[in-house]
């Protein structure tokens, strides 16, 4: 369905007022040009703070000011609250454009989502096609672990002489081949040389495990992109895709792999109606399976070639930081030209630190942030940002000494708590029952009831068409008698066809509560996050929709296991540099910018290798509005060495930042004063004795 086209404006709209000229021609690109004819390939490459998500609402609103049915928009990112944001970003645009367009406002992207959750939709609506169940239930990253290590354990491969590769790494190879397109040979000789030997028994593993999910109704996170993939090269299928979706628009492309990149080409393999915006330089996925060969080949895989738009207006840091920036990102080996710049004010140049060791790193990094917050910077405007979570350590300990609140990111995530995975399960077996992940760790919640006694119900189950009546029928073992037919009753009632959403997740939820008290000590701060569970599960029209949503993009954790401060309304943050991309602050700590840090000594093993860790260091520059400061421990101290035991190592400046580039920034030492020499004796301990083991029995008397 077509809206009635507005004429073409000569001079722009007043919504497009706010756009630099290179803003706005990403979004007038093809658009009202040709009449109702639709534009060939776009490429968008939005350098650091550049406005990219305000340049792509634009064009999306602007494609529906001009006619474009927005249930035909496709719209993809890699996160749910980004989608989120740019649906209302497009509706208030839309809905500020003319009256006739609020009705449309309210109806724009429909088809607006992460890869995903947009795979999971499509896979529902054409699982008839591909002869799967549309009532398939989606395995996350600890679910799958768990059903690979079922069928290796089955398979006999856990008690071979020589140690068979552990569940997790199992599933990182699998998730790898399917990710990056590379055979099991070549991944395994590139990322897991010590599991070359294991190849035939990898191969047979991934079959079985493939098996295993299909007989059981359920698909893991790869196989969303995978089926997806192979979905679309059934020519029909592809055209049947394809067309109801006159427009697709993917924010974060350098962040795609190649399954990814092969669906859009599939669905618009001239390119027509096809925009993608992202950055080269800010590429640091690759331990995902991301390739910035997509982003960086994308024009060429047309004919003609694809239009490539760029910007370059910076409107998040200083002029100084983005020519430290600039030139660290300029020494790439390739990649799409770019020069940040802005008419903010030139002010201080970025610091390179140069500091004795961790501990001293930790307590300039301390001094800093409590001068900026007398200065009036709150702490949530400044953020500590490192290339590994381990690297925060001696900083953590003394902002703890230091009452100095804090946030790191990322920490644990919500699916990952022990109760919550508890409860999902027990709503995806009542979705499922043949998923054996689930209703394996809902027959272990009972007393009583071990594995042996699980799986052989769970085979039962699986044999038959009606599971609640085997469960009935099922002798229980004395212990677990009540609660076996409290867990029937309780099936019974949401598996019923008129079983309300979501009130029947209060009824889980009060099923669960005596055996979450009994099974946890801190049973009322994890019944907590059930509740907020609740009110997120109220959210969603249906079960099968907040299972795949929750699945596909957890929410972090709202306990005190999130690592949130309960107490304090100003916080620092703690971030790794994956972590923080997307963000930005008006002060940054950078932690460690030595060689075997930045780039990681684990991570030089080739070309590709080394200009990805170039780019987290631009990454982690261009999270600076106002001042940057990079610091250079220059030893460090290592435990338990096999050579050497506990000893001193030196370190030098990353290999990014050459003597070349120093004049961009301003160098200093911490602590101005010569350190103390090492081998300074010890202050001789005071005369006087204190027991201190005679006090402490003393307090309980």
């Amino acid at each position: 369905m077509m809206v009635p086209a507005t004429p073409a404006p000569t001079t722009p709209p007043a919504y497009l007022a706010r756009l630099n000229a290179e803003q706005r021609q990403a979004v007038e690109y093809g658009v009202g040009q040709h009449g109702q004819s639709i534009a060939g390939p776009l490429l968008v490459i939005a350098g650091a703070g550049s406005g990219k998500t305000n340049t792509l609402a634009h064009r999306v609103a602007h494609l529906i000011a001009h006619g474009v049915d927005p249930r035909g928009i496709l719209l993809l990112t890699f996160s749910r609250r980004a989608a989120n944001e740019m649906a209302r970003r497009v509706e208030r645009i839309v809905g500020s454009i003319d009256g006739k367009y609020a009705q449309l406002a309210k109806s724009a992207l429909t088809w607006a989502g992460t890869f995903h959750s947009i795979g999971s939709r499509l896979l529902r609506e054409y699982a008839e096609y591909l002869g799967m169940s549309p009532s398939f239930t989606i395995h996350d990253r600890e679910d799958s672990a768990d059903l690979m290590n079922l069928v290796r354990h089955e398979r006999g491969l856990s008690a071979k002489d020589k140690r068979f590769p552990a569940k997790n790494t199992c599933l990182s190879i699998y998730s790898k081949v399917v990710n990056t397109g590379d055979t099991l040979e070549e991944v395994l000789e590139s990322a897991y040389p010590w599991c070359v030997e294991w190849e035939s028994e990898l191969r047979q593993l991934f079959g079985a495990y493939v098996e295993a999910k299909q007989s059981q109704a359920v698909l893991d996170y790869d196989d969303l992109l995978l089926y997806w993939a192979q979905m679309l090269t059934e020519p029909q299928l592809a055209a049947s895709v394809g067309e109801r979706f006159t427009h697709v628009l993917v924010d974060e492309y350098q962040d795609t792999n190649r399954l990814q990149a092969a669906i859009l080409k599939a669905m618009k393999p001239d390119g027509r109606g096809l925009t993608v915006v992202g950055d080269d330089a800010q590429s640091i996925y690759a331990f995902r399976g991301a390739t910035v060969r997509n982003i960086l080949d994308f024009p060429a895989q047309f004919d003609p070639p694809a239009k490539v738009v760029t910007l370059e207006r910076n409107y998040r840091s200083t002029q100084a930081i983005l020519n430290a920036s600039n030139a660290v990102i300029g020494m790439a080996a390739e990649r799409f030209t770019k020069n940040l710049w802005t008419d903010r004010p030139q002010a201080e140049s970025p610091r390179l630190v140069t500091v004795r060791d961790e501990s001293a790193q930790a307590d300039y990094i301390v001094e800093q942030i409590l001068a900026r917050r007398e200065e009036g910077v709150p702490l949530k405007r400044q953020a500590v940002l490192f290339r590994a979570a381990y690297h925060s350590s001696q900083l953590e300990v003394e902002l703890t000494r230091r009452n100095i609140p804090f946030v790191k990111f990322g920490g644990l995530k919500f699916l990952e708590a022990a109760h919550v995975k508890d409860m999902l399960a027990v709503l995806r077996w009542i979705e499922n029952p043949r998923d054996r992940v689930a209703g394996f760790r809902v027959m272990l919640m009972l007393p009583g009831v071990g594995p042996k006694t699980a799986g052989k119900v769970l085979d039962d189950i699986a044999a038959h068409d009606d599971p609640l009546a085997v469960l009935r029928a099922t002798r229980a073992p004395a212990l677990a008698a009540e609660d076996w037919k409290l867990l029937c009753d309780m099936l019974a009632v949401a598996r019923a066809p008129a079983s309300p959403w979501p009130a029947e997740f209060e009824l889980v939820r009060q099923w669960y509560e005596p055996h979450l008290a009994r099974r946890h000590e801190d049973a009322e701060v994890r019944a907590g996050d059930l509740l907020q569970m609740e009110k997120i599960a109220a959210g969603y029209a249906s079960r099968e929709q907040f299972l795949s949503d929750l699945t596909l993009d957890p929410p972090d954790a709202t306990s005190d296991e999130s690592g949130v401060p309960l107490l304090d309304e100003d916080y620092l943050i703690l971030s790794t540099i994956h972590s923080a991309k997307g963000q930005e602050w008006d002060s940054v700590y950078l932690l460690n910018a030595v060689d075997g840090c930045i780039p990681s000594d684990m991570a030089t093993g080739s070309t590709e290798e080394i200009e990805e860790e170039r780019r987290l260091l631009y990454v982690a520059m261009t999270r600076a509005k106002d001042q940057l400061q990079i610091l250079t421990p220059q030893r460090f101290y290592v435990h338990g060495q096999a050579s050497g035991g506990d000893r001193h190592v030196y370190a030098t400046c990353t290999r990014f930042i050459p003597a070349a580039l120093m004049p961009l920034f301003e160098a200093r030492a911490w602590p101005l004063a010569s350190p103390p020499s090492l081998n300074t004796p010890a202050t001789p301990p005071p005369q006087a004795f204190i027991d201190i083991a005679a006090r402490m029995r003393k307090m309980w008397q």
